[in-house]
């Protein structure tokens, strides 16, 4: 697939000394949506006001950048005086664009979030939600080469959050988003990085590696629990169903669907049970052993 956007060697410093990124080399492809996660100081949005074009780094460069990028910012300037429409009108201008045509593309984006704003009340009356929409649809509305969002998700509705994520799923252009939900991880094909202290996760980093952008399909997790007593009754008639590979008094293991792990987990959990581990199953390790069903659960091993 053809690089769009190439980040290399970028480095950043702000004039007090502190350093938000240090060697930073990222490949944003058309397409297929990439993702930056990290903790509150770990470079994400110095890094996409670089891609983006709204600053310039201290060392390193921006590759083969589109003529037209959408960025929407993490802190986005809603308190302003001009009313929505005239405000993306004024943009469209100021980008060279036709006017008329981004204004269609506008309308078509507004009601596909649900924009309910008054289209006369000036932008700083506008709750966070609407002021939310009008920054994405000034950002996606100009059709980009390279659309750059830090936090979209942030203050939409559910129905919103929902078309959002749609309208990105459907972009062939390149994407590069920060995203505190983890609603970009459902992004098809999505790939996910983890920026720490400024660098981008490497494989020799073991507290930061980067995040799978979702599991394979089939794939399936291995949940171990200790529990008081006999496990039975809690998986026959209060936990969901699950795979169990073992099963003996104060502990059990189950083998689940990996997309439906943590909501297994927080039911174990509600009941009483403690985490021992989690981990993956790796292909070529699905059990071939006889079961013995119980209820909703498949027993691979009774209880003694």
């Amino acid at each position: 697939m053809e690089v769009v956007v190439r980040l290399v060697g970028i480095h950043h410093a702000y004039a007090s000394g502190a350093v938000a990124l240090q060697g930073v080399d990222l490949d944003v492809d058309g397409g297929v949506p990439t993702v930056l996660r990290g903790g509150n100081g770990a470079g994400k949005s110095t890094l996409l006001r670089i891609a983006a074009g709204a600053e310039t780094p201290t060392e390193g460069v921006v590759e083969d950048r589109p003529a037209v990028v959408g960025y929407l910012p993490d802190r986005f300037p809603a308190r302003l005086r001009l009313p929505p429409r005239r405000w993306l009108d004024h943009l469209a201008r100021v980008r060279r664009l036709d006017p008329d045509v981004v204004a269609d593309r506008a309308d078509a984006l507004l009601e596909a979030l649900g924009y309910a704003g008054d289209d006369d009340e000036p932008m700083a009356e506008l709750s966070k939600g609407n002021a939310q929409k009008i920054g994405l649809v000034q950002a996606m509305a100009c059709d980009p080469g390279l659309l750059v969002l830090d936090e979209p998700w942030s203050g939409l509705d559910d129905d919103a959050a929902d078309a959002l994520t749609g309208l990105l799923a459907d972009r062939t252009g390149a994407t590069l988003v920060t995203d505190h939900t983890g609603t970009a991880l459902d992004l098809p094909g999505a790939r996910v990085h983890r920026l720490r202290r400024g660098r981008l996760a490497t494989a020799s980093d073991p507290e930061s590696v980067p995040l799978p952008a979702a599991p394979p399909p089939g794939a399936m997790m291995r949940i171990d629990m200790a529990c008081a007593g006999d496990p039975r009754p809690l998986l026959e008639r209060v936990l969901p169903p699950a795979r169990v590979e073992g099963a003996a008094p104060g502990r059990f293991t189950v083998r689940v669907p990996a997309p439906e792990s943590d909501a297994w987990l927080g039911a174990a959990i509600a009941a009483g049970c403690a985490v021992r581990s989690v981990r993956p199953v790796r292909p070529g390790q699905e059990a071939s052993r006889p079961t013995q069903r119980s209820g909703p659960h498949r027993f691979e091993e009774p209880l003694p």
